[in-house]
């Protein structure tokens, strides 16, 4: 009988223990809503977080509240920056086709002048049949080498920036190889990637690392990672429907 007393004991004090940490969790939350909710500027938001009661209280918040801070001017950004995106995107007559702007993204991949990935990147979509817009990521990498490049899978990655998960699968439209030197070869690749409305409007607001969306299309032992920012995710599907 002792020893199930004890047991029960033991069973209580563990549940009072997650209890409590849950509550710390959810209060932490609630006094970063409180302070937002008082319209205040953000050092006078962190002047208030200091007034709370322990200094574990205080890190927490304080961080949420930077963290909100962020998210909010990044918002901000993103809008304006997808109005100008949006403005850019074209319409065919019966507006069953759409064709977003380009994205141009140059990456330094090495020291010497030539080690640069030129990336070009733009999303077009169209109505099928039955009315439903399904959409293409044209993706074409562009660098200067003595080897040829051959890509053969591609990830997409999470908001930590692993991209180790779902497979996108690809289409290489052409690869084509001009311009040769002694210093090696202007070499073009262009590939599509079929995806579907749904998801391209759930990474309209993704945060982390993805920001829109990253994925990484691997060749032998490298990769190239591609991003599609929100702003242009917004700007495009704004006008896309």
């Amino acid at each position: 009988m002792k020893k199930l007393l004890i047991i029960l004991f033991l069973s209580i004090g563990l549940i009072g223990c997650s209890s409590i940490q849950l509550e710390a969790v959810s209060t932490s939350q609630e006094e970063t809503n409180r302070i937002l909710a008082m319209g205040l500027t953000h050092e006078e938001n962190l002047a208030e977080a200091k007034k709370l009661n322990t200094a574990h209280m205080v890190s927490v918040v304080s961080l949420q509240l930077t963290n909100a801070r962020d998210e909010k001017i990044q918002a901000e950004i993103d809008l304006i920056e997808s109005d100008k995106y949006s403005a850019l995107v074209e319409v065919s007559e019966n507006k069953s086709s759409f064709i977003g702007p380009e994205l141009v993204k140059i990456i330094k991949k090495g020291v010497l002048e030539t080690d640069i990935d030129t990336q070009t990147l733009y999303l077009r979509g169209i109505k099928n049949d039955s009315g439903v817009l399904e959409h293409i990521l044209s993706v074409k990498i562009e660098h200067i080498s003595r080897n040829q490049r051959a890509y053969k899978s591609s990830n997409l990655c999470d908001s930590w920036g692993r991209c180790e998960g779902e497979l996108l699968e690809f289409r290489l439209i052409s690869s084509n190889s001009s311009n040769c030197s002694t210093a090696g070869c202007n070499h073009s690749y262009v590939m599509e990637f079929n995806l579907s409305d749904e998801f391209l409007r759930s990474k309209v607001d993704a945060a982390g690392y993805t920001n829109g969306f990253t994925m990484r299309i691997n060749r032998n032992r490298f990769s190239n990672k591609v991003n599609v920012p929100a702003a242009y995710l917004r700007g495009y599907l704004k006008v896309a429907n």
